[in-house]
């Protein structure tokens, strides 16, 4: 099974602010809806507040650290105490691919084993509260590249790249 991450981040690696994302970007929003459809998505407990509900056509498995957390508090969604436990439940399905979608704690512990980052990069600085783990990308080779310009409905342009880590 291939872990990867899915990420949206700016020039300087902001990723949120105030528990949102800081821009509205709907061509991502599609990327990250039909890549993650049909998976397993792994997010932090924060993550899953931000966003309050599960995702159609999904499994959402929320991470946490919270030992008497249910799947009862988080609208029956899988609860994983750490990523290898939401490894084991998406392996158990049968998946083919767990995808980790934030936050930033959630990032930092997949990046040592994911084997694909599939990276939203926008063409911008904005303010922000949340940044994503620094990483090397001379780890990573850019398998595809799909360019976005700014339009009226995307304030920023953007970049859709796959990184597989070099082996």
């Amino acid at each position: 099974m291939r872990l990867s991450i899915i990420v949206a981040m700016d020039e300087q690696r902001v990723i949120g602010r105030d528990g949102d994302l800081p821009w509205r970007l709907p061509a991502d929003l599609r990327f990250f809806k039909q890549t993650t459809m049909g998976h397993h998505v792994v997010m932090g407990r924060r993550t899953w507040e931000s966003i309050g509900r599960p995702l159609p056509g999904r499994v959402i498995v929320v991470l946490t650290r919270d030992r008497q957390a249910t799947p009862e508090r988080f609208a029956g969604c899988p609860v994983a105490h750490d990523l290898r436990e939401a490894i084991a439940l998406a392996e158990a399905a049968g998946d083919s691919e767990l995808l980790v979608a934030g936050g930033a704690e959630a990032y930092l512990r997949a990046l040592p084993l994911a084997d694909r980052i599939y990276l939203t990069q926008v063409r911008a600085r904005v303010d922000g509260d949340v940044r994503f783990p620094a990483f090397d990308r001379a780890e990573w080779e850019e398998v595809s590249r799909e360019a976005h310009e700014a339009d009226e409905h995307h304030a920023h342009a953007f970049d859709i790249l796959t990184l597989d880590r070099r082996r």
